[in-house]
């Protein structure tokens, strides 16, 4: 049985750190630490965010523009996907004595997907209101809030259609390793003339897991967030946690939830097991244990 597991942005980087190398490694090996069962898993698939990292990466270039050439927004992404995987495999079999192996990913997206019009994906660390609009208006960046936690840059963000390095994927896990891939939602690609170009956007990195989840006829999606479960309400008085949704529950939910935030990984977690008819888990690290027995975490099943 094939595992996906996508990891969230706190399993990198947590609120109030700067995001060094020592403290994600810190932080990936407490996370780790808490997987025991899915590392386990005979065939397991890594995935894993880079909204914090690639927008770091970003305004390093941009302070650095008059003495080093500033990469486009897809090469920022392979960037911190192969960084963020180096940390990954190196702390992974520190934890688990399994071999891994970062493969940098493609993701193919449509040229003519609405997304580019309208950038929604947060990337970048969080700002106040008056700092993020003069940030908008000196540098043209798309700005808006973030789930209540403050305001962050926004770029686009196409649905990904095909991932080109899943063979390469497959034949690692074929092989006993766990794969780390899909980094950031993938390196976005077009098709033009026969070749695969760049593209200015970065892919949600849910929606690229579920991808890979139905491309590996994975029996299971976990996505690990910062919360232990997917709220009715959520920030409300009357927020309650969601054990269990039906495929028809989630997508009634879907309006309520958060675009940048909760959304994504929900509606991720419906086409997986619509796709495939198996069972996608929702939840944070520290409550895995208990969501693997059934009594945290949100399950979405047929």
């Amino acid at each position: 049985m094939t595992t996906v597991l996508a990891l969230g942005g706190n399993a990198l980087t947590r609120a109030g750190q700067r995001g060094t190398a020592a403290e994600q490694l810190a932080n990936l090996r407490a996370t780790f630490a808490s997987l025991g069962p899915l590392l386990a898993e005979k065939r397991l698939a890594v995935t894993h965010g880079n909204g914090p990292q690639v927008g770091q990466a970003l305004l390093r270039q941009e302070r650095a523009a008059e003495d080093v050439p500033p990469l486009p927004l897809y090469l920022a992404v392979a960037e911190t996907q192969a960084t963020i995987g180096a940390l990954i495999v190196a702390e992974l079999g520190a934890v688990s004595g399994r071999r891994a192996a970062c493969v940098l990913t493609r993701v193919v997206v449509d040229p003519e997907d609405p997304a580019f019009a309208e950038p929604a994906k947060p990337i970048g660390p969080f700002y106040g209101e008056a700092q993020a609009r003069r940030l908008e208006a000196e540098r043209g960046w798309a700005v808006r809030p973030d789930a209540g936690r403050g305001w962050r840059r926004v770029v686009p963000s196409p649905a990904p259609l095909e991932i080109v390095e899943l063979d390469a994927i497959r034949s690692l896990l074929d092989a006993g390793f766990v794969s780390v891939s899909c980094g950031g939602g993938g390196i976005p690609v077009v098709r033009r003339d026969g070749r695969l170009n760049g593209a200015g956007a970065v892919i949600d990195k849910d929606r690229a897991s579920a991808l890979l989840a139905v491309g590996l006829g994975a029996r299971r999606l976990v996505i690990l967030t910062d919360v232990p479960a997917v709220a009715r309400g959520f920030g409300s008085d009357e927020a309650r946690e969601l054990r269990t949704l039906t495929l028809d529950e989630a997508d009634a939910l879907l309006p309520q939830l958060a675009a940048g935030s909760m959304g994504p990984k929900v509606e991720s977690a419906a086409r997986f097991v619509r796709e495939t008819g198996g069972e996608a888990l929702i939840t944070s690290a520290g409550a895995l244990a208990e969501a693997l027995a059934g009594r945290a975490g949100t399950r979405v099943a047929g």
